[in-house]
């Protein structure tokens, strides 16, 4: 094999992941190069005009980065990404959210794929944004590797299915968007391998008729940016609970897919016991569904990743109701700042249960308040499971997630070669 065979393009609309797969792949010298559609500009001028996308938009579009990846090797379109994200602020507020999606991945898509890109055997894209760049590749001959970002149709239609069940949360669920999913099923249709990252993603995909033989997981990694924040949090452990009530926080998009109404409920059940339950991120139901809320629980609404470490810090338990996830970083995230985790079986399997947290059934809001029960009855608990919640997190090192990325890459090739699997070593 050459060099050239082993160097892998990553493109990817969003710093989907906190750009995951390049920075292990750039650790492993294997990374050809980065498309993206928006990267954190560094002149003085640039960052200054980012002001009048509004605060919290300024923020997220300064920290669009990876510090480890050199921007020689990353190529953007600052100008037409901002044309695409406003066309999806005019769409959503017109009910079109899903057909400006479909309308600006697929712009994106072929930005990159008229585009020049360095020398590279292998293509990674991510589902929904890549169906021309495939194309593409695929007609030069490249080994083609799909990230499938969520479990897909199936996805949407358990949401849709719980929204319609409960439409003073978010109103009615939208209809289906067919142009969207009909992209994602072409993209694996034409991809070589489809990377899922836990086994519920799996699930759905093979669910949708999507061939097994195709399908590799591939979990994420989460590594925190500070370390010294870490080691802090650690040594915040002194052996005893750190106040008398139990503070169990929920950090994410604060949707019916979460399952936030069943943690509103678990909270409702627990109303006069020692516990607060503080949920944090951008709220997407409706504010009477918010009204209704039990005085234990506050709304905090959206925060900075600098923000979210300090709310990791001041709680003891983190709760992810969730129905339905690929992965959900946020477990990983919570781990490492020594939180146990409770959680559902529908996403990532991240938590040992009884460990690391407990698992508990999708849409049950008494098995939740069961589970937050175990924390206020043993108010040891918690902090007992701390170092096993750390060990945990580390498990899930960038380290790992390159190893198991070039192993799924060197599969590919060896599949394609045919003949026997070789030892694919890192060409850094």
């Amino acid at each position: 094999m050459t060099e050239c065979l082993l160097r892998v393009v990553v493109v990817q609309k969003g710093a989907r992941e906190h750009f995951l797969a390049a920075s292990a792949l750039h650790r492993h010298g294997m990374l050809a190069g980065l498309c993206t559609d928006w990267y954190a500009p560094q002149s003085t001028v640039a960052r200054g005009v980012l002001h009048l996308l509004g605060r919290r938009n300024a923020a997220s579009a300064r920290a669009a980065a990876c510090r480890e990846i050199p921007r020689g090797m990353v190529r953007s379109f600052p100008f037409r990404s901002l044309l695409w994200r406003w066309r999806v602020r005019q769409w959503a507020a017109q009910g079109r959210l899903y057909e400006a999606y479909a309308q600006t991945d697929a712009a994106f898509a072929r930005a990159v794929a008229q585009c020049h890109l360095p020398p590279h055997g292998v293509f990674f894209g991510y589902s929904y944004a890549s169906l021309e760049v495939l194309q593409s590749e695929k007609s030069e001959g490249k080994m083609t590797i799909l990230d499938q970002i969520d479990p897909g149709p199936a996805h949407f239609q358990l949401v849709a299915a719980e929204m319609a069940r409960h439409p003073e949360l978010a109103g009615a669920p939208q209809i289906s968007p067919a142009a969207y999913f009909s992209r994602v099923r072409q993209e694996w249709g034409i991809a070589d391998v489809i990377v899922v990252n836990s086994e519920w993603s799996r699930e759905a995909l093979l669910s949708e008729g999507v061939n097994p033989a195709k399908i590799e997981i591939l979990p994420l990694a989460y590594e925190p940016r500070d370390e010294g924040q870490r080691s802090e949090v650690s040594g915040q452990s002194s052996g005893s609970p750190r106040s008398a009530t139990l503070r169990v926080l929920f950090l994410g998009q604060v949707t019916p897919g979460k399952g936030i109404h069943y943690l509103m409920e678990a909270a409702k059940l627990l109303q006069g016991a020692a516990v607060h339950f503080d949920v944090v991120g951008t709220i997407g139901i409706l504010p009477g569904a918010l009204a209704s809320a039990p005085r234990n629980l506050i709304f905090h609404g959206p925060v900075s990743r600098d923000s979210a470490t300090e709310w990791y810090r001041q709680s003891d338990v983190f709760a992810l109701p969730t129905l339905s996830d690929g992965f959900a970083i946020t477990q990983l995230e919570a781990l490492a700042h020594g939180l146990p985790v409770i959680t559902t079986p529908n996403c990532g399997r991240v938590v040992e249960d009884g460990k690391t947290g407990f698992l508990v059934p999708a849409c049950d809001a008494i098995a939740l308040a069961g589970a937050i029960s175990k924390f206020l009855e043993n108010r040891q608990l918690a902090e007992e499971m701390r170092s096993a919640c750390r060990a945990a997190s580390k498990a899930r090192s960038l380290e790992k997630y390159g190893l198991r990325l070039i192993e799924i890459i060197n599969r590919g090739l060896a599949l394609r070669a045919a003949k026997p699997t070789p030892i694919l070593k890192s060409v850094a």
